[in-house]
This record gives structure tokens, C-alpha cells and sequence, in this order.
């Protein structure tokens, strides 16, 4: 063995290390491992910073203010509607319903392009429904990386086992030749997290920067749970007022939003009419929605599928205000102020001094230095604000929200992808959607920047040098001679089992591109024995080089270890039997229908 594998091979058994033991941050270890290899002379220092400039980053770099631009117009709130009007709330129909979505997309698109697009979605899914974010991001990346391989166009690789073939003078696979294995790998996954993905999944996620709503949800734990319900011809709601009914006195619930005839109402006025047809979101506790519902022959209409739903909608949200000293409103009650009416705001909470109130607010007389928490639409919020007798102490997210740019921002989207199938590089055409996003002023150009998860970029460019070493020095060559000559003359299964593992190992520690175009000449060359095909040994590679799920090394797990708060070792648990499981399958189906 010459020295420079030698060495190459000890920087990669210390860097899986230090990735498991998680001792130094992943983009710390990336730049370690890049570094390293220009000591050590195995690379030029030139090389040693290609990563930064590479295709990879760049496509990632795209990918996330093209995520980002698609949540400021509100797109992601629209895709995340209706996931849960078709899923519900519960966790493993959400995340099993998200992950089909996903990987059915990504069989016609890059895997990280479909990944950005539902992002921003199932984040917003995961404050809608309380589900942690780190149990979500996760199986549906994953689905990502499997729908790939249910076309030949799916991943990159397999777009490069074609070429490869062609060049070998075999004939290339049509469009749907993958998919019999394809299919099987997604829904594999999918149940896979439909079964175990309880006891695999973190349980507690890394903390994660918590947005003021959070922050003041956490401090002040006004009631978030929100039903809906519809009021039928037969209900003696009928022709009755929000007064008449006492809601807030009688059941502890704020009537938030009403939805009629394609129109929806928030913080409706107390005098307001109820009629039939009319759909009710409801702000309180489940029993106290229970006796309501039963009280008045009430319907329950499913969050996603409901026209009132207003925690699905990006312009609401809570907000704490506080009466500013020697304000007019002093002495004043809330009845007497006609505040839902005059502000368009829900008061859920009042603090005075001591005392906190959360029933019986209308007729409590305000005083300097109280504080109101609120719920209403973010311009509402902001108005009141302005307003000389309060002063706004929570900031108003909502506030740059331009969902009239939503067309330009998917025009910008489905652009980019589009390009990337008429031959322009997938970099090139994220970057062009991204930029153009900027020029249609979807996103202004701050807002890029600060979309950029710049931790995700320094992972994946520190580790690219590791890949150009790998083929520079020979050590991916060596390690490929070595297991295939020993498995020379074996069971066709046998070979076809260490290819796959093979390609599962230096998926992980190069490009998975790379990898393809490293191994598939060598398994055209090992196809000479008599009983191997050449085209199945080929389609394997291609496979097994996506099945990279034990560390944030592809694009899509780097993507989602920041929003998820992911580390390692969650990557490593969940991903180890999913691992074994993909090779088995594309093992098994690759031996079925090709040998």
C-alpha cells in the first residue's frame, strides 16, 4: 500500500470518528479534514479550497433563498394546507402523507429542489400541529433521496450510469426501467418511519433559534389549540350573536375567524349574526369546544379542509402590547373601547399588575402598564402599534409578507428546475431562479443572505476535497480492487452485495456523482465473468450511491440538519437499518430482474 492511501485512509477513519463522537461542530470538522489533506500533500491548496466554489454549494446556496423567497409569498402555508387538510394533525399520517408528496417529486427533479420547496413547508407544519420539527424534517428528507430512484432521471447518478453505458457501448435504460425498484425503496422508507420511526426518531432535538412568536408563546401560554366547526341549518346557533351566546363567559372560547361564502372574517364583532353554512374557528381548550359543539348541534370541519382556518395563514399571529402610561384608554374597558371591533384584534390575556385574566375581559377597566397578548392579523397588529396609547412589544413577522409576488415566486421555482432538464447544470439553474427571485423583488437582496445557512455550505465544501483526494491518491480504486478481487468467482449475490456496499461507503465520503463514475467502469470490467450483467451491475452503482443516510454528507441531510437540529448520531440511528434495508431491496430487485 503507498504511503499517500495510507494516510488518506487514517484522515477518513479520524474524521468518521470525530463525526461520531461529535467532540468538534460537523463545518469545523469538514474544514479540518480539507486542511489536513494540504498538510499531509495529498492536495494543493488550491484544491483544498475548490469546495467553496463548487457546484454543490452553489446549488445549495440557490435552493435556500428559493426556499425562502417561496415562504414569503405564503406558497409553503398553501402546499402545508394541504398536506394537513388531506393528513390531519396526527404525526405519522403527516409525516407518511409529506414523505409520499416528496419523494413522487423528487423522481422528476433534483432531490434538493424538492426538498427546498416542501422545507419551509413542513416547518410551518411543525408550529401548526406542536410536532417538533426534528420529528418531521427527517423522513421526509429521506423520501427525497429514495423518490430519486424511481426514474432515471431522478438522481444524478443514474442520469450518469446512462452516459457511462452509452460510452461502454451498452445500451441505455429507458426512463421507467428503475422504477419496479424505485417504488419499493420509497414505500419501504415510508413505512419504515410509519413502523419504528417513534423509537428512532430524537426524541429531543437540538435547540434551535426560537422566533419571538415562540418565545412569546412560551412565556405566556395563551390557548393555541384551534377547531372548526360549521353551523348547520338545524343548529340553534342560528340567527343568535356572539354576545347572546357568551362565548368567552359561558365556555372560555374566542370565535377568531368565520368563514362565508368564499370570505373569511377574523375577530369577528360581538353583534355578529350566525348563519348557516358559516364555518367557526375556535380559540380553547378541546372539551370546552366539546360542550359547545354539542350544546348547538355544531359540525367539526378538519383544520386543512377548513375555509376559516387561520393558524394556517401566514398573516396571523399573537402579539403583547402593553398601555402606555397617561393613555386616554385609562379607566376604559374593552366593551367600552368596541376594541374587537375598532382594532380588529382578539384579547386573549390581560395582565394587571398582579392579577393575570384570561375570562370576564370585556368590562376589567384598563390601566397604564397593563399588558394585552392579542391574536389578529399582522397589519392589525401593526397598526395598533402605531397607536399612541399602546406601545408593541413583539415584533411583526408577518409584516413583510407579499403573497401578490406568490406567482413570481413559483414562476422563479419551476424555472430553475425546468432549466436543469434542457442540459444547463443544476448550479446554473438554481443560482438563475434564485437571482431572478432578487430581481422580481420576491426576496430583497438582505433577505438572501440572511436565508443562507451558511454551516450547511462550509459541511459540504469542506468535505468535497476529501472526494478529490480520494481519486487523486487512488484510494477509492484500491478499496474497489481489493473487495471486488476477493470477491472474484463468488455467487452473482455476492458480488452484487459487495458492489452495493461498496458504493454505500463512498457515497458517504465523496460525491455521490464521483462514486458512479468511479465504480461503473470498474463493475463493467469485473461483468466480463460469465453469468454478470453488465447494465444490472451498472444500475446498482446508481442506486447504492443515493443510499446515503448515515451521515449529514448528502446534499439533502446537510440541508435539513440545521432547521431539524439534527447531529450525527440522529442520522446514525435513524439511518443505520434504513441503510441495510435499501441494500437488500436493491440488492434483491436488481438480482431478480437482471440476473
Amino acid at each position: 500500500m503507498e504511503l499517500e492511501i495510507l494516510l488518506l485512509l487514517l484522515v477518513i477513519g479520524a474524521v468518521i470518528l470525530l463525526f461520531v463522537t461529535e467532540r468538534i461542530r460537523v463545518d469545523v470538522i469538514a474544514v479540518l479534514a480539507a486542511l489536513s489533506l494540504t498538510w499531509l500533500g495529498l492536495i494543493t491548496p488550491e484544491q483544498a479550497l475548490s469546495g467553496f466554489s463548487s457546484t454543490a454549494v452553489i446549488a445549495m446556496l440557490s435552493v435556500m433563498v428559493l426556499g425562502h423567497g417561496l415562504d414569503r409569498t405564503g406558497v409553503t402555508t398553501r402546499i402545508g394546507r394541504s398536506i394537513l387538510g388531506t393528513a390531519g394533525t396526527g404525526e405519522k399520517r403527516l409525516i407518511a402523507t409529506a414523505s409520499l408528496v416528496t419523494g413522487g417529486l423528487s423522481a422528476f427533479m433534483q432531490n434538493v429542489g424538492a426538498t427546498a420547496l416542501f422545507l419551509p413547508s413542513m416547518l410551518r407544519l411543525s408550529r401548526l400541529t406542536g410536532i417538533p420539527s426534528f420529528r418531521l424534517l427527517m423522513p421526509v428528507g429521506f423520501a427525497a433521496i429514495l423518490g430519486g430512484t424511481i426514474t432515471m432521471v431522478g438522481a444524478g447518478t443514474l442520469i450518469v450510469v446512462n452516459d457511462l453505458l452509452m460510452q461502454a457501448d451498452l445500451a441505455p435504460f429507458g426512463l421507467f426501467a428503475v422504477t419496479p425498484i424505485g417504488i419499493p425503496l420509497l414505500l419501504a422508507g415510508v413505512a419504515y418511519f410509519a413502523l419504528f420511526g417513534s423509537r428512532l426518531l430524537p426524541e429531543n432535538g437540538r435547540q434551535v433559534t426560537v422566533t419571538p412568536q415562540e418565545e412569546l408563546i412560551r412565556t405566556w401560554n395563551p390557548p393555541c389549540c384551534i377547531s372548526y366547526l360549521r353551523v348547520p341549518v338545524s343548529s340553534p346557533l342560528v340567527g343568535r350573536t356572539r354576545e347572546e351566546v357568551h362565548l368567552i363567559s359561558d365556555y372560555n372560547l374566542h370565535l377568531i375567524s368565520l368563514a362565508e361564502g368564499g370570505d373569511i372574517l377574523y375577530t369577528p364583532w360581538r353583534y355578529t349574526r350566525f348563519v348557516a353554512g358559516q364555518e367557526l374557528g375556535l380559540l380553547g381548550n378541546t372539551d370546552d369546544v366539546e360542550r359547545f359543539l354539542s350544546d348547538y348541534d355544531l359540525r367539526r370541519v378538519r383544520a386543512g379542509r377548513s375555509a376559516a382556518n387561520v393558524m394556517g395563514d401566514p398573516n396571523v399571529g399573537f402579539a403583547e402590547v402593553i398601555v402606555r402610561p397617561y393613555s386616554s384608554l385609562s379607566g376604559k374597558t374593552l366593551r367600552d373601547l368596541e376594541f374587537r371591533m375598532k382594532y380588529g384584534l382578539e384579547v386573549l390575556i390581560l395582565l394587571s399588575g398582579a392579577r393575570e385574566q384570561r375570562r370576564d375581559l370585556a368590562d376589567q377597566p384598563l390601566q397604564a402598564g397593563d399588558s394585552l397578548v392579542v391574536l389578529g392579523r399582522w397589519e392589525r397588529i401593526l397598526a395598533l402599534g402605531t397607536n399612541k396609547n399602546f406601545v408593541l412589544v413583539t415584533p411583526v413577522e408577518g409584516a413583510s409578507l407579499r403573497e401578490p409576488k406568490a406567482v413570481l415566486a413559483v414562476a422563479c421555482f419551476a424555472g430553475a428546475v425546468a432549466l436543469t432538464f434542457t442540459g444547463i447544470p443544476i448550479a446554473t439553474s438554481l443560482l438563475s431562479g434564485a437571482l431572478f427571485m432578487v430581481l422580481l423583488r420576491v426576496v430583497s437582496i438582505e433577505e438572501a443572505y440572511r436565508a443562507i445557512d451558511w454551516r450547511t455550505l462550509v459541511l459540504i465544501a469542506g468535505l468535497i476535497p476529501l472526494g478529490i483526494a480520494m481519486d487523486q491518491t487512488g484510494t477509492a480504486a484500491f478499496v474497489a480492487d481489493q473487495l471486488l478481487a476477493v470477491t472474484a468467482g463468488q455467487h452473482p449475490l455476492v458480488i452484487l452485495l459487495a458492489v452495493a456496499v461498496l458504493a454505500t461507503f463512498l457515497s458517504l465520503i465523496m460525491s455521490n456523482i464521483a462514486a458512479t463514475v468511479l465504480l461503473v467502469p470498474l463493475v463493467l470490467a469485473v461483468a466480463v465473468v460469465p453469468g454478470l450483467d453488465p447494465r444490472g451491475l451498472a444500475l446498482l452503482v446508481g442506486l447504492c450511491t443515493s443510499n446515503s443516510f448515515l451521515l449529514p454528507t448528502h446534499q439533502v441531510n446537510a440541508l435539513l440538519m440545521g432547521p431539524g437540529g439534527y447531529r450525527n448520531r440522529d442520522y446514525l440511528r435513524a439511518g443505520g437499518a434504513l441503510t441495510v434495508l435499501f441494500i437488500i431491496i436493491a440488492v434483491g430487485l436488481v438480482y431478480l430482474f437482471s440476473f
